[in-house]
């Protein structure tokens, strides 16, 4: 096996990375403060060191500090970053250059953001190349094509022209870890290298990481908030809260006895690592739903887009039914492109279907029009997954809950604010955020204003589009918990859309498993989890994370020490 290193070569004993005393703070006009507090953590030859945590517990700013990619007014205090036995902590840019990309690189969380949207494929795996002196343009190029065939893009050659905004989101990411891959580095740092994909995009990318760390004999250092992920790929997990390191060890040892409260409340909270379900709705599901109570009733949707050209046409849905039982939490599941966000926006009265038929509390949806569909929509919200980009910045709290009342509902301004107070309080928020704009809130805070936004008008059903899936697993268990409570309160339908699977074991009663716009199945959760008819969905739950934590749980413990 070989290790590659620019400046010094690694042997066995010498670990790829070593951190001491790392110490990162952060000027802002307040003065300096300390993001990651004096932590030390090793990486080793061919080694998968998960560095977990929630936001804000200094994950990123550590990776960041490694590879010298610090924002500007991000510095290192103290502290020492060992790679392949050198110092680099304090390395100039221009040094750092010279090993960014062969000794260690990177694998970014977005690749939609990371590629350059102006230049191919191509191009763009060929420079690192080239701005190492490694190949000339030419031969560059003809490497950068075996490298895409490398990570398993299929037509190489044609990926190669084609530029960032032709390939999926899981395709974006296979072209970024060729670029990481290129001069075979002795680290790659993989940053939530899969938390905006797929379930199974995710096991596909991060098979391919784990294969090619076996085939250069690289360490990769994961950083990922997501345990599961965590769990399944990892040697050894060192995990950070308020930029210290709580605990640190051998992956099975730690999860099946982990030290720390904060460890022990992330694997409590990480759906993909308690595969119990914890459904408490209004209506237990111990029978089929009875019909004469669904109120959502879905019957062979089609939906056709022309695309232009020769082609007829593409057919998101086709032949698509399902029913909610009132009161019950429904998931509509698949990968992208599967159809969910366009049937949920027919379900919502955005968009009429080709053909089919959706009634809504013996509602035919193709019967509104002008004030009588405006009126409807009261009894259907939308909570989107980002609720960042869905809170108008430039408004405070409280306006930003009031204005569907101003749309729907006039009534005296006190009246209004007190319906504001009275569901800002009801989503578990204090009054005093009402007078605050969402960037002074975090991203738990902010779901809870989407939340609570789409509650004043007093609706009967919730959609919920990935509304949890950008959430660390704390917090996402905090609005999953919200929200079941608000159900069992309020008597409110949930259909929620979701591609992480744990999070739908958790939470759903009936499930809907779409492929290429068609039904492939469709039941009670425990049913379809249990005994799965398709392959399709045999698949989705093969690949969720967290199997690693399973097996540890049913090891016996260590009587080491």
């Amino acid at each position: 096996m070989t290790y590659f290193a620019s400046e010094g070569t690694n042997d066995l004993g010498t670990p790829v990375l070593d951190i001491s005393g790392l110490t990162i703070a952060y000027r802002d006009r307040s003065g300096s403060r300390t993001a990651v507090h004096g932590i030390d953590f090793t990486v080793n030859p061919g080694e998968v060191v998960a560095l977990v945590g929630e936001s804000g517990s200094g994950k990123s700013s550590t990776a960041q500090a490694i590879i010298g990619l610090l924002p500007q007014n991000g510095h290192l205090e103290s502290g020492r970053i060992r790679l392949n036995g050198q110092d680099i902590a304090r390395w100039p840019q221009k040094r750092l250059d010279s090993i960014r990309g062969s000794v260690i690189s990177l694998v970014p969380q977005d690749p939609g953001n990371s590629l350059n949207p102006v230049r191919t494929i191509g191009e763009q795996v060929a420079e690192v190349l080239t701005i190492h002196h490694r190949a000339p343009r030419a031969a560059a190029y003809v490497q950068a094509i075996e490298l895409l065939e490398r990570v398993g893009l299929s037509q190489p050659a044609l990926r190669a022209r084609q530029y960032p905004h032709e390939l999926s989101g899981g395709m974006r990411q296979r072209v970024l870890i060729a670029i990481a891959i290129a001069l075979k580095p002795s680290l790659i740092i993989a940053d939530e290298p899969t938390s905006a994909l797929d379930v199974t995009v995710q096991r596909h990318i991060l098979d391919l990481i784990d294969d090619l760390r076996r085939e250069y004999g690289a360490a990769v250092l994961l950083v990922t908030h997501d345990l599961g992920v965590a769990a399944d790929r990892s040697d050894r997990l060192v995990v950070l809260q308020n930029g210290r390191i709580q605990e640190q060890g051998r992956t099975v040892e730690l999860l099946r006895n982990p030290q720390s409260a904060y460890t022990c409340r992330l694997l409590a909270d990480a759906p993909s690592l308690n595969a119990a379900p914890q459904r408490s709705s209004a209506h237990p599901f111990e029978t089929a739903p009875a019909q004469e109570d669904d109120i959502v009733v879905v019957e062979g949707l089609v939906q056709e887009f022309d695309i232009g050209g020769k082609d007829a046409g593409f057919r998101a849905l086709d032949d698509v039914s399902f029913r909610v039982k009132r009161g019950t939490t429904h998931a509509i599941v698949g990968e992208s492109g599967s159809g969910k966000t366009t049937a949920i926006r027919i379900v919502s009265a955005f968009q009429r279907p080709t053909a089919g038929r959706v009634v809504i509390d013996g509602l035919d949806l193709a019967s509104l029009r002008g004030e009588t569909l405006r009126l409807f929509r009261k009894k259907i919200q939308l909570v989107y997954q980002n609720p960042f980009g869905s809170l108008d910045p430039r408004q405070t709290i409280s306006a930003i809950v009031e204005e569907p009342l101003l749309n729907f509902d006039p009534q005296p301004r006190t009246h209004r604010l007190e319906r504001v107070t009275a569901v800002i309080e009801k989503v578990g928020l204090p009054a005093d955020v009402l007078q605050r704009r969402p960037h002074a809130l975090s991203g738990g805070q902010r779901q809870r204003v989407a939340i609570a936004r789409a509650l004043v008008l007093d609706p009967q059903i919730l959609v919920l589009d990935e509304a949890v899936s950008a959430l660390d697993v704390t917090v996402q268990a905090q609005i999953l918990s919200l929200l079941d409570g608000l159900q069992r309160e309020l008597g409110l339908t949930y259909i929620f859309v979701s591609h992480d699977l744990a999070v739908v074991r958790q939470i759903a009663d009936t499930v809907s498993v779409l492929q290429n716009g068609k039904l492939v199945e469709d039941g009670l959760v425990d049913e379809v989890f249990g005994n799965p008819r398709s392959a399709y969905t045999r698949e989705l739950i093969e690949a969720i994370p967290g199997k690693k934590y399973s097996i540890a749980l049913r090891q016996p413990p260590s009587n080491a020490g």
